[in-house]
């Protein structure tokens, strides 16, 4: 029988989309430790993809990591462990009869936590000595059930309860460890088909392996009817699962470096948020009316999704505002989402560009962090056209909803506070505009109530660290610098004396959270980062004033020196040391140098106060 081949796209695909990506982050060296599965990723990854260096370092039982890996630990951008379930179950769990005992099963499943802790430690020796970007595999589960009974799947005696509970316990002591993370490959092997891929059809349950030809039954033992080939009975699909696990690495790592992160995504309604156009299919005498399940459910529930990690979210569509807000619970039923789930809202017949222009500066981003859903080609291509950085979809429905949520440049290494309060800073800050506008700058800013709270960061371990380095590697306009720091980065330069500057703003329409970051490091600012969300309060010559305060306060009436690199992106910040007092010495290859003299004072505001 001839097989069909399969339609549509691969599993690497689907699974992490790349439909959002734009810049290209190369990774250079990877170190894989692990046992059988990671030994296959190290000789294959090197042969499927020569752009990047594999070191491998086996790891089965209770070992301790070499001092050093193969390679200088600078030279690795990420780590990828793979914990060996075996090891952890040990073989005891063969001899299923066991499992009937009284205390077996809770007996294997407390030492393979007990070992966990051992062996993870041991893995992470790099991670803890050098802030090594570390992502750990969790354990595919098996296919099927091992209980003895139907009564006992699912239950405390079934091997698979048993895997999926070391699962839960390694997600939580991962996170117990700095910079590192938990990649899901027993999804990726589920999303491809573990028949096709697991090798618990031939192997024991608790291998946890790739299934393969055995090297034994290619004739070279006699047999009375020779073993055919697997693939005539077990069609498999190791190389698409090679694919689909390489490929969540890369896309775990552009999340954690935030590579083209998307900050914002503004949606159409009409053929976007629901099928037909309000104005023509939702009529009163038009019935029956357009299905509302399927995939605009799906859409509504990802707005929220969306909303959780702290993207904005905004409605842009040429339609009546009037006749939208009265008729939205006719259309959007059940009401899982209503208009005031959106930060901003653009409901008119104006040009939709002139709008995406407006929604960008009420939320202080670029269009390059923003993706636009419409279903229209002729919209999409005139938005593309006037923001040729912002990215547009929506064509096919079918598309829209994993797009959003599955792809790397929408998800988040780690929520923060100011993530989960992003969306009512927003509507904060819009209200805050408006004030602005009916009144003189003096009168304003005295009116702002404006309070700083200082932070200073010295260890990645301090709360603040996490908002720090995510507001550090995601802004462009007020970035004195532009550097993208990686965590070890970070925590070399914390060991070697330098600190970090972190602070929150308040005024009397909203709490803005942690919003700036000042790298220091002896009597220079090298590094200068501050959400344009509170830009143009005069907020960012205050802290530079504080700034120079600590300085001085520990080396005495020092000279400060800073820096400003010219990008494309940082007008915003290329005069914030000039207004806060320093004077500029020279200028090379873009780069200016600012001087604040000993014994001179920077300039702050008066209508700020800190607290």
């Amino acid at each position: 029988m001839v097989q069909q081949k399969e339609q549509g796209m691969s599993a690497a695909e689907f699974l992490f989309p790349s439909d959002l990506e734009k810049t290209e982050k190369k990774i250079n060296r990877i170190l894989l430790v692990g046992s059988c599965l990671t030994a296959l990723y190290f000789e294959q990854f090197k042969v499927r993809h020569p752009e990047t260096a594999f070191d491998y370092i086996p790891y089965n039982f209770v070992s301790v990591l070499p001092p050093k890996p193969p390679s200088p630990l600078e030279s690795y951008d990420l780590q990828y462990v793979q914990i060996p379930l075996r090891t952890l179950l040990s073989d005891r769990v063969i001899e299923g009869f066991h499992f009937n005992e009284s205390g077996f099963a809770e007996k294997i499943l407390e030492d393979a936590k007990n070992l966990l802790d051992v062996m993870l430690a041991a893995a992470m020796v790099y991670n803890e000595s050098h802030g090594l970007l570390t992502f750990v595999s969790n354990f595919i589960v098996p296919q099927m059930s091992s209980a003895s009974s139907l009564r006992g799947k699912g239950g405390s005696r079934d091997l698979v309860t048993i895997v999926h509970q070391l699962n839960d316990y390694l997600n939580a002591r991962v996170e117990t460890y700095k910079n590192a993370y938990v990649l899901d490959v027993d999804s990726v092997a589920s999303a491809i088909g573990k028949r096709y891929v697991l090798d618990d059809v031939v192997y024991f349950y608790s291998h946890g392996g790739v299934t393969f030809q055995d090297w034994d039954d290619f004739g070279a033992i006699a047999r009375n009817e020779p073993i055919p080939p697997l693939e005539t009975v077990y069609p498999l699909k190791r190389d698409e699962f090679l694919d689909a696990a390489y490929r969540q690495i890369v896309t775990s790592y552009r999340t954690v470096n935030q590579v083209d992160q998307v900050k914002a995504v503004i949606f159409d309604l009409d053929n976007t948020l629901w099928r037909g156009q309000l104005a023509e299919h939702y009529r009163p005498d038009v019935q029956p009316w357009p299905r509302t399940d399927g995939w605009p459910l799906g859409v509504w529930e990802a707005i929220h999704y969306l909303r959780a990690r702290g993207i904005l979210v905004a409605i842009c569509s040429k339609n009546d505002y009037e006749t939208v807000k009265q008729r939205w619970d006719d259309v959007v039923n059940p009401k899982f989402v209503s208009l005031e789930d959106f930060a901003s809202l653009k409901i008119n017949w104006q040009p939709k560009a002139e709008n995406i222009a407006a929604i960008c500066k009420e939320f202080n981003i670029k269009p390059k962090s923003v993706v636009f859903v419409d279903d229209n080609p002729v919209e999409r291509a005139a938005v593309a056209s006037a923001f040729p950085d912002l990215r547009v979809m929506g064509g096919n429905p079918y598309l829209t909803r994993r797009i959003l949520l599955w792809s790397a440049e929408t998800q988040i290494a780690q929520l923060t506070a100011e993530s989960e309060r992003r969306e009512d800073m927003i509507r904060g800050q819009i209200v805050r505009e408006e004030t602005r506008s009916a009144m003189s700058r003096e009168e304003f800013l005295a009116s702002l109530e404006c309070r700083v709270a200082f932070k200073y960061i010295t260890d990645t371990a301090q709360p603040e660290f996490a908002r720090a380095l995510e507001l550090t590697n995601k802004t462009n306009q007020f970035n004195t610098s532009g550097k993208r720091w990686a965590f070890k980065e970070v925590t070399d330069f914390l060991k070697g004396g330098g600190q970090l500057l972190a602070f929150t703003v308040q005024d009397k329409f909203t709490d803005y959270g942690l919003v700036g970051v000042l790298f220091l490091r002896q009597s220079e600012i090298v590094q200068y980062v501050m959400s344009c969300r509170v830009l143009g309060m005069e907020v960012e010559e205050f802290v530079v004033a504080e700034a120079v305060a600590f300085v001085r306060k520990a080396l005495g009436n020092v000279r400060v020196t800073a820096s400003v690199h010219e990008l494309p992106d940082n007008t915003p910040c290329r005069d914030v040391y000039l207004r806060a007092g320093f004077r500029e010495d020279w200028l090379s290859e873009g780069i200016h140098y600012y001087i604040l003299d000993e014994g001179k004072n920077p300039k702050a505001a008066s209508h700020i106060k800190a607290i």
